[in-house]
């Protein structure tokens, strides 16, 4: 088999994977769309490539407002590769103890939030802290990671806690120890990740679910949709009110930080 045909039948099984999960994909999407019916959000954090993830959740076409893109450009700005603003950097601040703590400081954040957590080590210290964080602040938590990986790797937490230990919903990519998937006679290493394809199938699966409970609810979510399909008029109007929408969801995020837990109100 060629390495692209081998590539192609790793990402087939990590199709199925996926599938397996229904459940919980279900599960996780009930409480996505219970928190964005309440007019609140669903909070959404990666570091590193994971952050691919959070950017496929909202905002681009297909998606809708509802969803807290949390991506810090210190954990995951990857192009200049070395120098200022390197890869390294990014790679010791993921394991900085208290980094997740200060991102959360920003929000004013309710137990009818929910969130998501994209890692797929699962035992980085951000990512982790972040899903500690939101759970001491009443808010369920879904976590993507690959398990085996997870399972196979060593945290890097102080207690030795991964982010499956804070996840109400933990959800496979189904990709392997090490991510990479392909095997080349002759070289040492094995090539081309499987993490990101099975965690952009998870995201839309988590989507589309969530899509269909809004409508069902007599929400439908204002979906940001090709001017090729209706229109270029209606496709403004549909960018423009998505994007109104998310400021005023994201409004509410801000309109108590720092304030006493006690003198937030219930309708926050």
């Amino acid at each position: 088999m060629s390495p692209q045909g081998e590539y192609l039948t790793k990402c087939r099984a990590i199709v199925d994977a996926v599938e397996r999960q229904a459940a919980t994909i279900d599960a996780t999407a009930a409480v996505f769309a219970e928190t964005i019916l309440a007019g609140r959000m669903v909070h959404v954090f990666g570091s590193g490539h994971s952050r691919i993830m959070v950017e496929e959740m909202w905002p681009r076409y297909g998606s809708f407002p509802g969803f807290n893109p949390i991506v810090e450009l210190s954990l995951s700005f990857h192009n200049l590769v070395v120098g200022a603003n390197g890869q390294r950097q990014a790679m010791f601040l993921e394991n900085v103890s208290g980094l997740a703590e200060r991102i959360l400081r920003n929000f004013d954040v309710l137990p009818r939030d929910s969130a998501l957590i994209v890692s797929s080590s699962g035992c980085n210290v951000t990512p982790t802290e972040m899903a500690e964080g939101f759970q001491q602040r009443g808010v369920k938590v879904a976590a993507i990671v690959s398990r085996a990986h997870c399972e196979a790797s060593a945290s890097r937490c102080h207690d030795d806690k991964k982010l499956t230990d804070y996840a109400d919903f933990v959800l496979d990519t189904g990709a392997p120890v090490g991510d990479a998937m392909v095997r080349i006679d002759g070289l040492e290493t094995p090539v081309a990740p499987g993490s990101t394809v099975g965690g952009c199938l998870i995201v839309n699966c988590i989507k589309a679910q969530v899509a269909e409970l809004l409508t069902a609810a007599g929400c439908p979510p204002r979906v940001l949709t090709a001017g090729a399909i209706v229109g270029q008029v209606r496709a403004t109007e549909l960018f423009e009110s998505a994007y109104d929408e998310h400021a005023h969801r994201l409004a509410r995020l801000y309109a108590h930080v720092g304030q006493p837990r006690d003198d937030v109100r219930n309708d926050a």
